[in-house]
């Protein structure tokens, strides 16, 4: 005979439910991990930055994602003017504006 008998199953059928529901326990505690770790944090950084952008003025003095600072010459809706040198003024994203400098680190540099 090539073919065995099968037999049914004589195990708990409730322990068995018991240890597959646990299978999915190192799921919910990397997840856990991975939010408060990475996700909440980088939100957090957005949320910052869209409320820096929104708050910019004239006068203020930036650091652009590409590494240029000026002075805040003139704000628009997508776009800021921004002074880099005497007469010379370069129009930039809104949100390419990395970081708003404290007054007066212009003359310094």
């Amino acid at each position: 005979m090539l073919i065995s008998t099968a037999h049914a199953q004589t195990a708990d059928a409730a322990g068995q439910t018991a240890a597959s529901g646990l299978g999915f326990l190192p799921i919910i505690v990397m997840f856990g991990v991975a939010w408060f770790l990475m996700i909440r944090p980088q939100m957090k950084r957005a949320k910052e930055h869209k409320a820096m952008v929104a708050a910019l003025s004239k006068g203020d003095e930036v650091v652009t994602g590409g590494g240029v600072a000026g002075k805040v010459a003139e704000v628009g809706d997508s776009f800021v003017q921004v002074e880099i040198a005497a007469n010379t003024v370069i129009a930039v994203q809104r949100q390419s504006i990395a970081t708003v400098l404290p007054k007066g680190t212009l003359k310094t540099l």
